[in-house]
């Protein structure tokens, strides 16, 4: 049996520029901010920082001068992600 299948590319990004997305992208982002706020000292400042490039996308912030710190021995970012059920990965250029 031969399946002919084709991607529908216009399809794709009208989904992936959709309102949904933005949606599930931001509801994900929100839900690390509040993974990690338990992680760190109480009062430190956590921002989700919204941005669209050619679809929705947003950054969690740990706006604290010990952030890099905290990444670095405990994983603090990496372990919110994985707890929001992410995959986090080396990026490549």
């Amino acid at each position: 049996m031969l399946i002919d299948f084709r991607l529908d590319s216009a399809g794709v990004r009208e989904v992936l520029r959709g309102q949904e997305v933005r949606d599930l992208i931001d509801g994900k982002a929100q839900e690390v901010a509040d993974n990690v706020r338990v992680l760190v000292p109480s009062g430190t400042p956590i921002e989700v920082r919204r941005y669209t490039t050619d679809r929705g996308a947003a950054t969690v912030v740990v706006a604290d001068v010990q952030a890099m710190g905290w990444q670095a021995r405990d994983g603090i970012l990496t372990r919110a992600a994985g707890f929001a059920g992410l995959e986090v990965r080396a990026w490549n250029r």
